[in-house]
This record gives structure tokens, C-alpha cells and sequence, in this order.
């Protein structure tokens, strides 16, 4: 019964976030324009696990835990008993899926997040992406994150498939978010378009600045401003191509983070901030769990400064 009572508020939520902003947005010509402040965003700052890849999912957990975040978004796969293995798989059943989200919960970290681990275009896309959707209700996570092949995807195929999971998502609780990886769908304008030609609210956008910045050298907070209606949650990595073409963690990368949050700051609604890059740039990745544990507070500690300044311009306070 809590799993379904979280699942049922997760879906009243994302409703009321859906009716305040479109209260108040304007779609002109394919471009999404606030016309008044809604309100304020509750900005959910989390870490992946994906950082943690070469450590076992718990360690990862406890160390999210320990670096002060409250929330969590799963990664793909976990080094467990000397071998990778997907957290949540196709092989994973309903009542495993119910078990991850548990154990995220014990851990004193509320999952916001999974990977689908497939593109939209592939053969068996809508077979395993339903039961991606299905997995992450019976864990309680309320978005399922999906993207295209870095080479490009076929659009009819990617509206077609998403016009029929969009009634599955709305059934199962869960908000399928498409993000920017390369070709086709490198864009959050791009994503935006495929969204809009679905059109239903359980199909939208999630944002990553630093692919955005990484795959084609657009600048993100330009193409943010093309596609901010439809942004449920973050993808957090930062980017720079001086000295080195490179992702890293947030605030060590040239994307300005005070003006890209800015521009979804008044949507009224619950976005997760899901740190996917944690480290530093022209450094060696950490190879202690510890060293990780470290760079995923440095991430937290710069996203609440950040939030903490946009909400003291907001406020006045």
C-alpha cells in the first residue's frame, strides 16, 4: 500500500506541476515563452549512481547518503560480486524492481530517477521501454530517462512509439523524459519538437547542458530557452573545451549554471537536478569510493549555492 499511495501523490503532483505551467505559458511558433512567473520551481538535487559504477550499488548509495543528498537517480550498472550487473534489468521483476526502490528508501535516499538502458528506435524499444515504465512504478521512481542513438533515429519511429507509451506512463505513474544525446535528438529544441508531436503529458524533456555543449558545441542556455516548458528534470554534468574538450562536474566546467536554472525557475513544479559528472576535469577519476564520496559533496554543495542565490533573488530574502 505506501508504494501505491507514493505513486498516487507522484502523479497528483505532476499534474498540478502540469496545470500551473501551462496557466502560464505561451507556446509561439514552436518556442515555449513564460508570460508570467508561475510558481517557484522545488529544485531535487540528486547524485546517480553512475559515478559509483566500479563500487557495488549499496556502497554507492551509502556514500550518496554521506555527501548529503536526500534524493538519487540510478545508473546503469554496479560492479557486484566482480562483475557488472544492471540495477534495474531486463530480467529484473516487478517485485525486484519493488525491492531497489526499498532499498534506496532504507538507505535514506528517495529515487527520483532510472535509466531505460535502450534507445526509443530499437527493434524490441517499446517492449522494453513498457517494461521499463512498469519496473519504475513498482519501485516508486517517477521518471523513466530515455535517449536516441548518438548517430541519429528515425522520427517517425521514435512519435510513433512514444504516442503509444505516453497512456502506459500516464497508467503506471511514471513521466518518460527523452534527453539530448547526439544526431538527431541532440538538442533540447529537437527533443522539445518530438514531445510537442506526442503531446501528452506523461512524454517530456529532460535537459543535459553538457551534452548539449558536448556532442554539437551549442550553447545550452540559448537552446534551454527553446524548450523550458517541457523540462522535468536535469541531467547535471558540466563541459569544457579549453584546455581540454571534456565533461565534468558541475561548476568546474564553462556552462553558467546560475543561468540556466534561472530559466526554469518558475515552472511551479518538482524538477530533479541528477548529477551524472561529478569530477574534475584534466584530473584522473578517483579510485577509492571515498575519493567519489568527495566529489559528489563538492557537486551538491555548488547546485545549493546556486539554488540558494536564484531563491534569494526570487525572494527578496
Amino acid at each position: 500500500m505506501e508504494t501505491n499511495w507514493n505513486l498516487t501523490n507522484t502523479r497528483r503532483q505532476f499534474l498540478a506541476g502540469t496545470a500551473i505551467a501551462s496557466a502560464t505559458l505561451l507556446h509561439n511558433g514552436g518556442v515555449w515563452a513564460e508570460e508570467k512567473p508561475a510558481a517557484p520551481t522545488e529544485f531535487q538535487v540528486a547524485c546517480m549512481t553512475l559515478p559509483y559504477s566500479n563500487f557495488p550499488f549499496a556502497r554507492a548509495l551509502e556514500g550518496i547518503r554521506n555527501a548529503g543528498y536526500k534524493f538519487v537517480a540510478l545508473g546503469t550498472t554496479h560492479l557486484e560480486g566482480g562483475k557488472k550487473a544492471a540495477i534495474i534489468g531486463d530480467s529484473t521483476s516487478l517485485m525486484a524492481a519493488k525491492a531497489v526502490g526499498k532499498q534506496c528508501r532504507d538507505a535514506g535516499l528517495e529515487p527520483l530517477m532510472m535509466f531505460s538502458l535502450i534507445y526509443p528506435e530499437a527493434t524490441n524499444g517499446l517492449k522494453v521501454l513498457t517494461q521499463r515504465l512498469q519496473q519504475a512504478a513498482a519501485a516508486g521512481i517517477p521518471q523513466v530517462l530515455t535517449f536516441g542513438h548518438t548517430k541519429g533515429g528515425n522520427h517517425e519511429v521514435w512519435i510513433e512509439r512514444l504516442k503509444l507509451l505516453g497512456p502506459i506512463a500516464e497508467k503506471e505513474g511514471v513521466v518518460l523524459v527523452i534527453k539530448q544525446h547526439g544526431g538527431e535528438t541532440g538538442t533540447g529544441a529537437a527533443c522539445a519538437k518530438i514531445a510537442e508531436a506526442v503531446n501528452h503529458p506523461h512524454v517530456q524533456v529532460n535537459y543535459d547542458a553538457g551534452n548539449v555543449m558536448d556532442y554539437l558545441n551549442v550553447d545550452p542556455i540559448s537552446d534551454l530557452k527553446t524548450c523550458a516548458a517541457r523540462v522535468y528534470s536535469f541531467c547535471i554534468k558540466d563541459h569544457r573545451n579549453f584546455p581540454k574538450d571534456e565533461d565534468c562536474g558541475p561548476g568546474l566546467g564553462e556552462i553558467d549554471h546560475y543561468k540556466l536554472l534561472h530559466l526554469v525557475a518558475n515552472l511551479g513544479r518538482k524538477i530533479p537536478l541528477c548529477c551524472e559528472n561529478i569530477f574534475a576535469p584534466l584530473l584522473p577519476r578517483p579510485k577509492t569510493a571515498e575519493g567519489v564520496d568527495a566529489m559528489a559533496k563538492r557537486a551538491r554543495e555548488f547546485l545549493d549555492l546556486v539554488i540558494q542565490g536564484l531563491q534569494t533573488v526570487q525572494t527578496g530574502k
